[in-house]
Order: C-alpha cells, then sequence, then structure tokens
C-alpha cells in the first residue's frame, strides 16, 4: 500500500485535501485522524506537521509528501521535487521594525535574527557576505523584535497584514519562494522500490498532475464556419489539435479545445471577431497524459 503525507494543519492542510478529493482519493472527516487507509485506492494518508513531512519522506518511511518547498528546502532531508502543485505561494523574507535603521540585508551585518528557518537564512546570509547571530524560534517569530529578541526577523510573508500589525517591513530581496510540492526520496541504487509500489507512485503522480493542469485550463467549445477553422486553429490551438465534429447545418462545426485561464477571455474576444458563435467556457476537474506523458 501507498504511503502518503499530508499536512496536518496551516494554510496547506485543506487545499492539499481538495486536491486528493479531486484525484479521486478518500480523506479524514475528522481533523483529529492521524491517518486515513483507502483501500479502494490502495493508499494510505498520514497527517503530519508539515515541517516533519520531509524528515519522514526523507528517511523512506512514507513514498510520497505533500509539504512546503521552503519546508523541504529547510528541512535538508534526502528528498526531491516531484510536482510543483500549483497552490500555497508565498515568498520567505527579511522584516525590521518599519522605523529602525535596518533597511537592506547589509544592514543586518552583527545583528540578531529571529527565525523558523535557520538553514535557509545562514545560506543566504553567506551568499550575502553578512555574518549575524541567529536565533531560532518555532512559532511566534513577528513579536520577538518587540520583546529584544532580535533585531529583525526572516518568515513567511504571504499578505504582509502580520508584519504590518507588528510595525515591521520588508527589507530586500526575497530570500526564497515557495508553494505546495508533491516529494519523494532521493533515488539511490542500493535501495530500489519495489515494483508494486513504483506503479502505485505512477498513478498517484499522474493523478496529481492532471489535477495541476485541470485548474490551470478551461475547455472552450464553439461552433465555426468551415472556411474559418485554420483561423479558429491558430486562435485556440490546444494541447495537440482541438476537436472538431461537424454540425448538421450545412458548412459548421463544432469545435473544443483547452485554454489556459488566464488567456480564456482574449481568446473567447479573437473568436468572436472571426465570427464563431455559441462560444463557452467549463471547467476541467482532472486530465490524463499531458504535453505526451501517458
Amino acid at each position: 500500500m501507498l504511503r502518503v503525507a499530508l499536512p496536518n494543519k496551516g494554510t496547506l492542510a485543506e487545499p492539499a485535501a481538495t486536491m486528493m478529493r479531486e484525484a479521486g482519493y478518500r480523506q479524514r472527516s475528522d481533523s483529529r485522524d492521524l491517518s486515513m487507509p483507502d483501500e479502494e485506492n490502495d493508499i494510505e494518508f498520514f497527517y503530519l506537521r508539515p515541517k516533519d513531512i520531509a524528515t519522514y519522506v526523507g528517511n523512506g518511511d512514507l513514498q510520497l509528501g505533500v509539504t512546503g518547498a521552503d519546508l523541504m528546502d529547510e528541512s535538508g532531508s534526502q528528498v526531491q521535487t516531484v510536482l510543483p502543485l500549483g497552490f500555497g505561494h508565498s515568498k520567505f523574507r527579511f522584516a525590521a521594525p518599519d522605523d529602525g535603521e535596518i533597511k537592506d540585508i547589509q544592514d543586518l551585518e552583527g545583528r540578531t535574527i529571529a527565525t523558523s528557518y535557520p538553514r535557509l537564512v545562514r545560506a543566504h546570509l553567506a551568499r550575502n557576505r553578512v555574518r549575524s547571530e541567529i536565533v531560532k524560534l518555532d512559532g511566534a517569530v513577528e513579536i520577538s523584535v518587540r520583546l529584544g529578541v532580535a533585531d529583525a526577523i526572516a518568515d513567511v510573508v504571504s499578505s504582509g497584514r502580520t508584519l504590518r500589525q507588528h510595525n515591521l517591513r520588508v527589507i530586500g530581496d526575497p530570500i526564497a519562494a515557495s508553494e505546495a510540492t508533491l516529494i519523494e526520496r532521493e533515488p539511490r541504487p542500493d535501495r530500489e522500490e519495489p515494483a508494486h509500489i513504483a506503479a502505485e507512485k505512477k498513478v498517484f503522480i499522474e493523478r496529481m498532475r492532471g489535477v495541476v493542469y485541470a485548474r490551470q485550463y478551461l475547455m472552450l467549445d464553439y461552433d465555426c464556419r468551415n472556411e474559418l477553422l485554420e483561423s479558429a486553429r491558430e486562435i485556440s490551438p490546444g494541447l495537440q489539435a482541438p476537436t472538431v465534429s461537424p454540425l448538421t447545418e450545412s458548412g459548421w462545426s463544432a469545435v473544443r479545445s483547452m485554454v489556459l485561464k488566464r488567456d480564456v477571455n482574449a481568446v473567447m474576444d479573437r473568436l468572436a471577431d472571426l465570427g464563431a458563435r455559441a462560444i463557452l467556457a467549463s471547467e476541467i476537474r482532472s486530465c490524463r497524459a499531458i504535453d505526451g506523458r501517458s
């Protein structure tokens, strides 16, 4: 049975569970449950602290896991990215008092920095040749400056609302960017996976890839005069080619094509200008065999 780790709480937990459901997997109904078997799909989910997931996967206790890319890097575990999942986007940044004299990363020389990510911070400071003292905290990093524990902080920043509440402002360039990521143990010649686990992993990964792609695209349907089909194809080429079917009305065809969500309104405008009719966009729940994958 394939064993997969999911975040048990935090901003990644519910989106990860939603993605599993969209891929056809059962999920827990009680947030206190630490595991959830899905016997129909021969898989078991384990709900763990996001910071611990890379460690469990790297040790080989679990075959796959969903966690933040920043947490994966911070762990130092022997894991690698399988697939970025397209949610949980954030940036890891320095912040300092908005009325203070720390205005750039070079101003952190000789200062004390509080963070829950000491490994990432030390590496970034070393690249910039800045020497600072690191204080590791497990949470509530923003309050550390006010309490006199640190001169500045390094933490995950989404909207920046929490920083503003504590009179802090971002300084310097981002240390790292992150999003939810599907991870696996780094392969090694001396620890080959059993064939049935490898097969189950492939199915799971392709289901995840299908959901990721489905969230990026919409299905576009429209009617088009046959003499305009080539021009319409240039506007909405699809991933491989549009599906074209003749209508009962002579000289017309129905066209179906996948279009990136970010482009769909512009594509619809161009098709309407071309003379296409009944242009409809609809959601895609999942898909398979994208970009030549099977």
